[in-house]
């Protein structure tokens, strides 16, 4: 418990008078007492010095005199410690009094003296002996006793009024050390109670004190430091209200472990693809959190070894979220480090990694198989084939076919790049939706009359124009016309409608085909990517055809959407968008 410094204060000042009146019992009260009785002893000095033994007749009386001058009782004795003469009580029956103290030191030095205690009067007594000698030789010795119960009287008095004026001198020094007491504490407590708010983080000003010692000065250096110290704060949350708009707006996702393990901070984008606020997992563990096993063994691996470390790992329900993690170590206080995660996205990547892959084993296969066509009936013409006019002109042919077919692929593919890397320059204009159509559908007649197909125009000649490349529109419809046309059978019907809604143009080629399944429709678009493959080579096809619609519906703001059944033909809508004039 905190002991509170007026308290300590007060508490060492009573200390110090309580030995005081100590040390004033133990030294003063005897000192008193010793300067009394010393005074006494040179007064029963001069007293013995006045004893006359010149006349024994009037001995008796000359010692009542000095008796009752000196206040003591006075008596004679011999060398031999005999008592022939004493003021107060006769001489007979007297002990020898030659080994009393003050006899022995009178014997040695002249004169003696000894303090104790007489049973027989219940005080302290006080023994005076001076020798007597005639020519050198001790004729005896004189010796006054004094009762020093008037000295302890004295003493008594003194000592009370010693004690007295103490007491008073305390009580004044008590008041004077509670005020300054109080003076020193009242400051003291002013600059605790402001530093008590300042740990709080409460509001806080400035310490204010009307005193001019070395509180005012303590005062003003904690003013000093608190200024620093909200400077750095401000500094420091300006940085950190930096740094978390920088976490918060990157696209990797960021976590932040503090020094139990425990989730600090996670991006938003993060919580995105754990299908959640990221508020909701503070304070949760990385294995709470993500329980994701490859992520748990990077992360023991990093507390074992405390160097960075980096995996890839699959994120979400159905863990179609590939990151890049990369755990390290921010520094700090000792003891305060913590452990930042990063997650990096590479979906994307992979995505594009794997439709690259797919694009090379395509093309590859794509263009193998007319190359080896062309290959092997060359050589069958090389051969001797050229001696049989009716195999050699059927082997040509097929050879031309082959040819115009990787022709096509090349050119599509081609197409496909300069609209992907933004060379295809558009020459944008007010197009008629009814005039393209026609010609269009010139172009197409001859083969839907083959398979004897019908094409039904409903395309209204008064629908509003749209902004769009003439020869690019005309490049869409005909690969929409020819994929309709291409796997409808014969006898089939091909129908194209247009229609205004939702500031645009939708226009619908709806065919009697062999239809798609519905798993399959998603993925058309997709560069070679054909439902029926077997089928779509023997018809001409590089299953790229639909890739440049999309691609071309893009570059004009619109899009394309497909509705199929099997059996029961398809539906491609295009929309375009209006744009005010």
């Amino acid at each position: 418990m905190k002991r509170n410094l007026f308290l300590k204060i007060l508490f060492s000042y009573l200390v110090i008078v309580c030995l005081s009146f100590f040390v004033l019992h133990l030294l003063v009260r005897d000192q008193i007492s010793k300067i009394m009785i010393n005074g006494i002893e040179q007064e029963l000095m001069h007293y013995a010095q006045l004893v006359d033994l010149s006349s024994p007749q009037t001995m008796h009386e000359h010692l009542q005199q000095i008796s009752k001058i000196s206040k003591s009782r006075v008596t004679l004795v011999d060398g031999r410690g005999i008592v022939f003469a004493d003021s107060e009580k006769a001489i007979v029956g007297l002990e020898n009094h030659l080994y009393r103290p003050e006899i022995q030191q009178a014997r040695l030095r002249g004169s003696g003296k000894s303090v104790r205690y007489s049973s027989t009067l219940g005080v302290n007594m006080l023994y005076i002996a001076v020798i007597i000698k005639d020519g050198g030789k001790i004729r005896g010795y004189v010796r006054l006793s004094r009762p020093l119960h008037d000295v302890q009287s004295a003493v008594e008095k003194v000592y009370q009024s010693i004690i007295l004026a103490m007491l008073i001198g305390a009580l004044v020094s008590l008041v004077v050390a509670l005020f300054f007491s109080y003076r020193l504490a009242a400051p003291i407590r002013t600059m605790e109670e402001f530093t008590q708010r300042l740990r709080d983080g409460l509001p806080v000003g400035s310490i204010r004190l009307s005193t001019s010692d070395e509180t005012r000065t303590l005062a003003d250096n904690i003013n000093y430091l608190v200024e620093e110290l909200k400077d750095k704060f401000r500094l420091a949350n300006e940085e950190k209200s930096k740094l978390m708009t920088a976490l918060t707006s990157i696209n990797e996702g960021v976590v932040i472990l503090n020094k139990e393990d425990r989730i600090e901070f996670l991006s938003p984008s993060l919580a995105g693809i754990l299908s959640g606020q990221y508020v909701d997992f503070l304070g949760k563990t990385l294995l709470e959190t993500f329980r994701n096993a490859e992520l748990q063994k990077a992360f023991q691996t990093f507390k074992n070894t405390r160097r960075n470390v980096s995996r890839e790992i699959a994120l979400g329900m159905a863990e179609s979220v590939i990151m890049s993690v990369s755990l390290s170590e921010v520094q700090g206080l000792p003891g305060e480090e913590r452990i930042m995660i990063v997650f990096h996205n590479v979906t994307r990547l992979k995505k594009l990694e794997r439709i690259r892959t797919d694009f090379v084993a395509n093309v590859t296969h794509e263009i193998r198989t007319p190359l080896t066509a062309i290959i092997g009936y060359l050589e069958t013409l090389q051969e001797g084939a050229l001696d049989r006019p009716q195999d050699a002109k059927r082997f040509i042919d097929i050879i031309l076919k082959q040819t115009q077919r990787l022709n096509r692929l090349v050119e599509d593919l081609m197409t496909i790049s300069k609209i992907e890397l933004g060379e295809v320059t558009l020459h944008f204009e007010n197009v008629l939706l009814p005039d393209v159509i026609v010609s269009v559908l010139q172009l197409m007649e001859a083969k839907a009359g083959v398979k004897k197909i019908s094409i039904e125009n409903r395309i209204p000649y008064k629908i509003h124009p749209i902004k769009a490349d003439r020869d690019r529109l005309c490049q869409v419809f005909v690969n929409v016309l020819d994929n309709a046309v291409k796997f409808t059978p014969e006898g089939g019907q091909v129908t194209l409608d247009a229609e205004e809604k939702a500031g645009g143009i939708v226009v619908t080629i709806s065919d009697t085909g062999v239809g798609i399944p519905r798993e399959e429709i998603q993925r058309l678009g997709e560069r070679f990517y054909r439902v029926d493959k077997t089928r779509s080579r023997e018809l001409g096809g590089t299953g790229l055809g639909l890739s440049i619609v999309k691609h071309l519906m893009l570059t004009h703001g619109g899009k394309m959407e497909i509705e199929s059944q099997p059996g029961r033909g398809t539906k491609v809508s295009l929309f375009f968008p209006l744009y005010a004039e």
